[in-house]
């Protein structure tokens, strides 16, 4: 009997997460692809290249679809962070941005200092990645502790918004630290990440024609990557708020905080540990986001944070699958009005406005579903 509730657990904390996530994507693309290829219809028109703009839609829309999920995967990875640290504390550390860049911080100093040749065989460039990421959270991990410790905890009884505002304050600071510890140290605040020809190959998905247009779908390999990596620490923390002790705590404290140390919860000891996991998960996701983007500075965190809590908020804050749900849709979204707000709109409007959706959609949910898509699940609180 035993045996069966922890099978019955493990597929609850496991799979069940994985199966909402593939449907609940699934759906996401569909609509939003049909709602481009409707207003390609409707605004059909001729456009650069010698096509028309149903056309360029078609031929493009799979290739922007993945590129937008892979954005939404790493916006996805730093909202675990928020909603991790909002399910305990019913608080938003808006300095999570900052750990998650520090995580890449650490990540591109000890990929510099371990000199991995361009050409070296894959399996050692991996081992160097994965170095890095270890690295990185131990690094962000230990921070996010301190930071509880000093910046949060003495303001825990404090009404919200004093926490609020110590947290924008921790953000300003971490990024004028790092700017000066990286001047005095390498005479330059940003760093670039060691750049391997075998990561940045593509790999074709599919080749297939509709409506007379060929349609080529391809990735590259470090996306792979950072994909298999968002969907390890999914199930990873959902096996761990679900299917552990310290996730029953975290539940509890989350639940009911005086009740829990009441029943022998050590609060404290769970907070602090939540700030670990979050700002491991968010140094995870600094490394990866910079061998993505090659170039990282002091600030890096800042627009990925908001776009990250955006992501959270539309997910249902709180919800570990809504926040990858969340992130994984605005990602989409970004994606689509990157590679289409130019030619729907002739020129007017380039792929640099795409920033305005993310808090278009925060200002929509705000007004109309401020519990996000998802809803905020007790039994999912981390």
């Amino acid at each position: 009997m035993r045996g069966k509730l922890s099978e019955s657990l493990l597929y609850q904390a496991l799979v069940v997460p994985l199966i909402q996530l593939f449907v609940f994507v699934t759906i996401s693309l569909l609509v939003i692809g049909s709602i481009i290829l409707l207003l390609a219809v409707l605004f059909n028109r001729p456009v650069a290249g010698g096509m028309t703009l149903l056309q360029f839609v078609i031929r493009t829309l799979p290739q922007v679809a993945i590129d937008g999920l892979v954005i939404g995967f790493l916006y996805a990875m730093i909202a675990l962070g928020y909603t991790m640290v909002y399910g305990v504390l019913q608080f938003i550390n808006f300095a999570h941005g900052e750990i998650f860049m520090v995580g890449a911080f650490i990540g591109v100093e000890l990929m510099l200092a371990l000199a991995i040749p361009s050409t070296a065989p894959l399996m050692l460039i991996m081992a160097g990645i994965l170095l890095a990421v270890v690295a990185g959270m131990i690094g962000s991990g230990l921070l996010a502790v301190a930071v509880e410790r000093v910046a949060y905890r003495p303001l825990r009884g404090a009404p919200r918004l004093v926490p609020l505002i110590s947290a924008i304050g921790v953000s300003f600071f971490l990024q004028d630290a790092v700017r000066a510890l990286e001047g005095l140290l390498n005479n330059a605040f940003y760093r670039n990440y060691p750049s391997f020809p075998v990561l940045n190959q593509q790999i074709p998905i599919a080749a297939f024609t509709v409506a007379g247009q060929l349609v080529q779908m391809q990735i590259q390999a470090k996306v792979v990557f950072i994909i298999i990596a968002s969907l390890l620490m999914l199930t990873g923390l959902n096996f761990v708020v679900n299917a552990t002790r310290l996730g029953r705590a975290i539940r509890a404290v989350a639940q009911d905080r005086p009740t829990a140390a009441l029943m022998g919860v050590d609060v404290d000891r769970v907070i602090m540990l939540t700030f670990l996991i979050g700002g491991a998960l968010g140094g995870a996701t600094g490394v990866l986001y910079g061998i993505r983007v090659g170039r990282i500075d002091p600030y890096l965190g800042f627009i990925p944070g908001i776009k990250a809590f955006t992501a959270a908020v539309l997910g249902g804050i709180g919800n570990i699958t809504g926040a990858m749900l969340g992130g994984i849709v605005l990602g989409v979204l970004e994606g689509f009005a990157g590679a289409y707000l130019s030619q729907f709109t002739g020129g007017a409007f380039g792929a640099e406005y795409k920033d305005i959706f993310a808090f278009l959609i925060l200002i929509l949910i705000l007004m109309f579903r401020p519990t996000g898509l998802l809803g905020e699940q007790v039994g999912q609180k981390a």
